[in-house]
């Protein structure tokens, strides 16, 4: 009988024919391909994901510990630079001028600047309670030199302002400019002093005796004739009282009797009168009154995007009076450009922002008002001195800070820099941060923190 090899399974017929099994995997069919729905097309770098990551990391970096630090360390650091260099470029010719060496006014700035670095780091290694116990002695030296300033044979009068008082030689001294800090550091005193009492819910403490003594170094001032440094000092005052959280309507009040005193120091004076019918002039006028404002914006408009180049200017032979000082801007703008101007804007703005800052992170009442005063008299008197020069506000006589040439407007400037540079470094999160910077300490903080792995893992 023959076998039934037809039952047998595959196996088993190919061991009876004499070959290996063979094992095929049986393949499961393939499911029918769904249509692909077309992917989106992808954002490119500077489209709107680009712009969110960019705000995103410029948000993370605004929010770092340091920053404020940084910002016044960075900014104030290259706007003394750029002003030494362009108090180079811008004083030369008039130094000439005058029979002395080209370089006459900038070794005069540096040796200033030399001095002020070192009250700037003075400044940021001393103690708040030292700061405080300055304010009084700072107060009465101001007020003694105002007084000296009046005196005739002591006081000298420059430009027809009596602000000066001779030192010997070339050098001079303007009281006017260290009233600004003393103001500063007696008024963040006061205010903070009584916060401690709750007393600045009352008006009568808010404004006694901080405007009385303001408006007394007020009148010192406008007794030589400088209308500008009495705006910055208004400016100061409005401040203070901005950031103790004066009623609305009492600030008003101070601003309204302020700027009635203002119009009427205006009106009595045929010299601002002249320079407040200057704003936006065009032309130099019959008298070329004003002379000074039309030839900043020629200076400004001769600049162009970039500028003529650096010691490229016209305006500062002969043409404009101060191009050293009151009118460096316009030089600036004449040789830099609009980007060289916007260059020095930017950091006034960085610098502005972050004394902001300062001010509002900070628990300490006078290292709140002493920063915000700070920010407001360096904005302020930056304002004043480029309005000017774009022909938006009246000629004020201020110089622009840490930029204009003026060893006594540098020298206060910078200590108040070094109260900024203080009270940044000073934050909770900043402290910390310069503490993990110390050497070993971040080494060591990382090692603690990295756990180990195992050995094959890689």
């Amino acid at each position: 009988m023959h076998a039934d090899h037809s039952a047998a399974p595959i196996g088993a017929r190919s061991a009876l024919r004499g070959s290996p099994a063979r094992s095929r995997p049986v393949r499961a069919p393939r499911p029918t391909a769904r249509p692909r729905s077309p992917r989106a097309p992808r954002a490119p770098r500077g489209g709107p994901r680009g712009l969110r990551r960019l705000h995103l990391r410029a948000k993370r970096a605004w929010d770092r510990p340091l920053t404020a630090y940084y910002l016044v360390m960075g900014g104030s650091l290259l706007i003394t630079v750029l002003g030494l260099v362009m108090v180079y470029s811008a004083s030369q010719i008039k130094a000439m001028q005058n029979g002395l060496a080209p370089s006459f006014f900038f070794r005069k700035q540096l040796l200033a600047a030399a001095i002020g670095t070192v009250l700037l780091l003075a400044a940021a290694r001393t103690p708040v309670r030292l700061l405080r116990a300055l304010a009084y002695p700072l107060l009465a030296a101001s007020v003694f030199l105002l007084c000296m300033v009046q005196v005739p044979g002591v006081g000298q009068t420059i430009n027809g302002n009596t602000n000066w008082i001779s030192l010997g030689g070339p050098f001079q001294l303007q009281p006017s400019e260290f009233s600004k800090l003393a103001l500063v550091l007696w008024g963040a005193d006061l205010l903070a002093r009584k916060q401690s009492k709750k007393l600045l819910s009352q008006w009568k403490h808010l404004l006694v005796p901080l405007v009385p003594v303001t408006f007394m170094l007020l009148g010192l001032i406008m007794l030589g004739g400088d209308m500008g440094t009495t705006v910055v000092l208004t400016a100061v005052l409005l401040g203070m009282l901005w950031v103790a959280g004066a009623p609305t309507r009492l600030f008003a009040g101070v601003f309204g009797v302020t700027a009635a005193l203002a119009v009427l120091f205006i009106k009595t004076s045929a010299n601002r009168m002249s320079r407040l019918a200057c704003i936006g002039a065009t032309d130099p006028g019959t008298h070329d009154q004003c002379w000074q404002a039309v030839h900043g914006i020629y200076a400004l408009a001769n600049g162009g995007w970039f500028g003529a180049g650096l010691g490229a200017s016209v305006e500062k032979w002969g043409e404009l009076p101060e191009p050293h000082t009151d009118f460096i801007f316009a030089i600036t703008g004449e040789e830099l450009g609009l980007a060289g101007t916007l260059s020095v804007l930017a950091l006034f703005a960085a610098l502005g922002y972050a004394g902001i800052r300062v001010a509002g992170r900070t628990e300490d009442p006078f290292v709140r008002y002493a920063a915000g005063s700070v920010t407001t008299w360096i904005m302020a008197q930056a304002v004043v001195n480029i309005g000017a020069v774009l022909g938006l506000l009246p000629i004020a006589g201020v110089p622009l800070p840490l930029f204009s040439y003026g060893g006594s407007a540098l020298l206060p400037t910078m200590f108040a820099i070094g109260l900024l540079i203080a009270f940044a470094r000073d934050e909770p999160g900043a402290r910390a941060a310069l503490a993990m910077r110390q050497p070993g300490v971040r080494w060591k903080t990382m090692r603690r923190r990295v756990k180990k792995r195992p050995s094959g893992e890689r």
